[in-house]
C-alpha cells in the first residue's frame, strides 16, 4: 500500500506543478459564491475575516478542498464574493477549482462549507471533500 500512497503522491505533485506554472498566466479564473455561503459568512465574519478555500493532495480521490476562516491575505490571493462576505484561493489552488461554486449546506447531522459543480473534477468520494481533476 506504501507504494502506491507514493506513486499517487508523485502524480499530484506533477499535476500540482503543471498547473502552478500556468496559474499567474490566467487572470480569468473564477469561483461562484452562493447565495447560502454569502449569508453564513456574514454570520460569522463579524471581524474582518474570511472563508479560506485551498486545495491539496490527499483524500480519498488525490485532491482535497480545505475551508478555513483566515484574516491575512498574501500576494497570491483571489478575492470572491463581498466585503463583509469574503472568499479568498490562492491563485494555485484556483487552478483546480475555477468554474465551480463556494457554498455552505446545512442538513441535519451537519452543516458546512462545500465546494459544488466544479468542472475541473472528473470524480469525487463519498466524504464531499476529496476529488481528481480531470486530464
Amino acid at each position: 500500500a506504501s507504494f502506491h500512497n507514493i506513486i499517487d503522491f508523485s502524480r499530484n505533485l506533477l499535476l500540482m506543478r503543471h498547473v502552478s506554472a500556468s496559474a499567474s498566466a490566467n487572470p480569468e479564473l473564477s469561483v461562484q459564491v452562493s447565495e447560502s455561503c454569502l449569508k453564513r459568512l456574514r454570520e460569522i465574519c463579524v471581524d474582518g475575516s474570511f472563508l479560506r478555500v485551498t486545495v491539496e493532495g490527499g483524500g480519498c480521490s488525490g485532491f482535497q478542498y480545505k475551508f478555513d476562516l483566515d484574516s491575512k491575505l498574501n500576494d497570491d490571493d483571489r478575492e470572491f464574493g463581498e466585503d463583509k462576505a469574503k472568499v479568498v484561493i490562492d491563485t494555485v489552488s484556483l487552478e483546480y477549482c475555477s468554474g465551480a461554486t463556494v457554498d455552505y449546506h446545512s442538513e441535519l447531522i451537519r452543516a458546512g462549507f462545500r465546494m459544488v459543480a466544479n468542472p475541473l473534477a472528473e470524480q469525487g468520494c463519498s466524504c464531499g471533500s476529496s476529488f481528481s481533476i480531470k486530464l
